[in-house]
């Protein structure tokens, strides 16, 4: 923890004075928490994370370990009692797991309908919406990146290898580096090959390509990060079948955002997780229209809060309004 705010103010440039001004918390506070004599409040963890930039999940594991360190690292019966915690944690989570599902099961259900009907459609309808959903999740989803290219010419460089003079060569790549990588998910879907760790990183290769070369199919190089990853991917294997799929997706997509395994393209990745797990249960995409600072806000909301079930409803929302899209398209 003292190490992680250190660290982070001094990159930002500013003294302890300086931080103690933005925060509102007394400068010898922010020097003992630096020097590890003093813990912040939970309050003070979430202020901080936010000025210095710090990683709110990694910052808020830090401070309760050193938490539960603090209380009972040198107690005779802690690694029993900490299995025991542990497994009351398991329970609770399922609990709350059982109890989001239900106070959105009737939302679930209005999605589901919506889905048969569009899997009902006439094949070429359905060959046809498919194409026009895919090329708009690619457009927003670059966009959300910063890539400027509109749709139609996200679409033009696409299907005709048109050059736009007006945009650069990466704003180029990244649309065709996600229409590859679509490609490619939906290759692993006709196989019916599981959602992978592997197949994750070539994903993550795929859109990097021409783009990025040292960090392309690589997690950050952190142990933690790659532990997490590690039990994000057998989450996905062991909750595979007992979760609707649209909230397995949704979850993924909030691991992922919140972990933030690699150094660029996370929001990228986390979306195509997401619809990765989407496409292989016959929903279309769950495209997120509109401007990055929405997206982030309602996911710092659902992270500050605890209460994953914002970020929840808001993709739900997205797939709803999709659904609809696409029934329209047909008409």
């Amino acid at each position: 923890m003292k190490s992680l705010l250190k660290n982070a103010r001094e990159q930002k440039g500013l003294k302890t004075r300086e931080l103690a001004k933005l925060a509102d918390i007394d400068q010898a506070l922010i020097s003992k928490f630096e020097s590890g004599t003093r813990k912040p409040t939970k309050d003070q963890v979430i202020k901080l994370s936010q000025l210095l930039e710090i990683d709110y999940e990694t910052l808020m594991i830090t401070w309760l370990k050193e938490k539960i360190l603090y209380e009972i690292g040198n107690e005779e019966f802690a690694l029993k009692a900490l299995i025991l915690a542990e497994q009351e944690i398991q329970n609770n989570t399922k609990k709350l797991n059982s109890e989001i599902f239900f106070s959105l099961k009737s939302y679930l259900d209005e999605i589901d309908l919506l889905r048969k009907e569009i899997l009902s459609l006439q094949e070429f309808d359905l060959h046809r919406i498919s194409k026009i959903l895919e090329l708009e999740f690619i457009s927003e989803i670059n966009h959300l990146n910063g890539n400027t290219l509109t749709f139609k010419e996200t679409k033009e460089v696409i299907n005709e290898g048109a050059k736009i003079s007006s945009k650069s060569l990466q704003e180029h790549l990244e649309a065709i580096n996600i229409n590859n990588a679509i490609s490619y998910i939906k290759d692993l879907n006709q196989k019916k090959s599981p959602v992978s760790e592997k197949e994750f990183l070539s994903i993550h290769s795929l859109i990097s390509k021409g783009i990025e070369i040292d960090n392309s199919g690589n997690y950050k190089k952190d142990p933690i990060i790659i532990k997490e990853m590690n039990l994000l991917f057998n989450w996905l294997e062991t909750n595979k079948t007992n979760s609707h799929p649209l909230l397995l997706a949704i979850e993924a997509h909030f691991k992922i955002i919140s972990i933030t395994p690699f150094e660029n393209r996370n929001i990228q990745m986390a979306n195509l997780l997401m619809n990765w797990i989407l496409l292989k249960h016959d929903f279309v995409f769950a495209t997120i229209k509109g401007d990055l600072k929405e997206y982030l806000s309602i996911f710092d909301l659902s992270q500050n809060k605890n209460d994953k079930s914002l970020f929840i409803n808001f993709i739900l929302q997205k797939e709803k309004e999709n659904l609809i899209h696409a029934l329209e398209l047909v008409k």
